[in-house]
């Protein structure tokens, strides 16, 4: 719609910035419709619209300072006035529906939680990712906000995953497991053990038990919950995984005729998994428990990748996960404060 608040995206986070963002701000208003807002330093942006014929397109918001992709979260109270605050700021005022940012991911965080502050009863933020498998979609989270944990978080957690879940991915109940190292109830430190304890009773939560490593992509859950440390390990081990697979299988298809032959013969198949397994198809991660919608972009993310962030941003804003969250999360705070 017309008068739809557009989505606020950090032209001056990531590997590849500007050119690639921009690029990908263009791609997502010509062939996604969305409505888009680049944040940052003008004259680098205003070249890289010019060079797409789309300066008159795609309005600039100035924010001069920049946060490198080798900064932590300190970065973000030295230059008050980065790209990734400014639009952070634009969701705060009500001009922007939702953040998209490349950027350092510990910056993208502490901002967030500086700007945008959580949301009521919230602990800490949790960043969820979509793993893609299948018959649905598994959420997990956390990918990295937060490293050390209690017990209370990885109960909001679970209620921040389902309620993503139930919004964005269209699952009216969706499973959620403790990711540990055995799926008897025993298993696990102090922290999971407890977590799971207080998931089993949590109202409202359709707790399935303990799963494993080796069930992070069979779909056995809807919603997999951990600590950032052990998530973001999971997920960036997942990731090489599939890389190298998908290496040895292209190494595999060109060793010989009869292999290339079959390749030919399944090259539907081939290609459908391809897009399944490939990152850029599913926009990036989304950084749950604040008062705003911000999705966190590989920092190696080109113009494809952008454009799907910046889909799946204004498609959340639309939907209004945050205030699902925010239902979810006042239905269940009676119970499991942190003492």
């Amino acid at each position: 719609m017309p008068d739809t608040p557009p989505v606020a995206l950090d032209a001056m986070g990531g590997d590849h910035a500007p050119h690639e963002l921009v690029a990908g701000a263009v791609r997502a208003t010509r062939e996604l419709g969305v409505r888009v807002v680049l944040v940052g330093q003008p004259r680098p942006i205003y070249e890289a619209l010019a060079a797409h014929g789309a300066t008159d397109e795609i309005p600039i918001v100035r924010a001069e300072q920049t946060v490198g992709m080798d900064e932590g979260a300190l970065a973000t109270l030295r230059r008050p006035r980065s790209s990734v605050a400014v639009a952070c700021h634009l969701v705060r005022r009500g001009d922007a529906a939702a953040v998209v940012s490349a950027g350092s991911t510990a910056a993208v965080v502490a901002t967030g939680r500086l700007r945008l502050r959580g949301q009521p009863g919230v602990l800490r933020p949790a960043i969820a990712v979509t793993l893609p498998t299948l018959p649905e979609p598994t959420v997990l989270l956390d990918a990295g906000a937060t490293a050390d944990v209690k017990p209370e978080m990885l109960v909001q957690f679970a209620q921040l995953g389902a309620a993503y879940a139930e919004t964005a991915l269209g699952m009216p109940h969706p499973r959620v497991g403790l990711l540990t190292i055995g799926s008897e109830t025993e298993k696990g430190n102090k922290v999971t053990r407890r977590a799971h304890e207080l998931l089993a009773t949590t109202p409202g939560l359709d707790f399935a038990g303990n799963v494993e490593g080796h069930d992070l992509l069979t779909g056995k859950v809807n919603v997999i919950v951990t600590d950032g440390f052990t998530g973001n390990v999971a997920l960036k081990t997942m990731e090489g995984s599939v890389r190298y697979t998908l290496t040895e299988l292209r190494e595999a298809i060109a060793a010989s005729r009869p292999a290339r032959l079959g390749a030919v013969l399944q090259r539907g198949a081939l290609r459908r998994l391809a897009r399944r397994l490939d990152p850029e198809q599913y926009g990036g991660a989304v950084l749950l428990g604040l008062n705003g919608t911000v999705v966190i972009a590989h920092g190696a993310s080109k113009a494809p990748a952008i454009a799907s962030a910046c889909a799946l941003a204004a498609s959340l804003a639309a939907r209004g996960v945050v205030a699902r969250i925010g239902e979810r999360l006042a239905a269940s705070r009676p119970h499991h404060r942190l003492w």
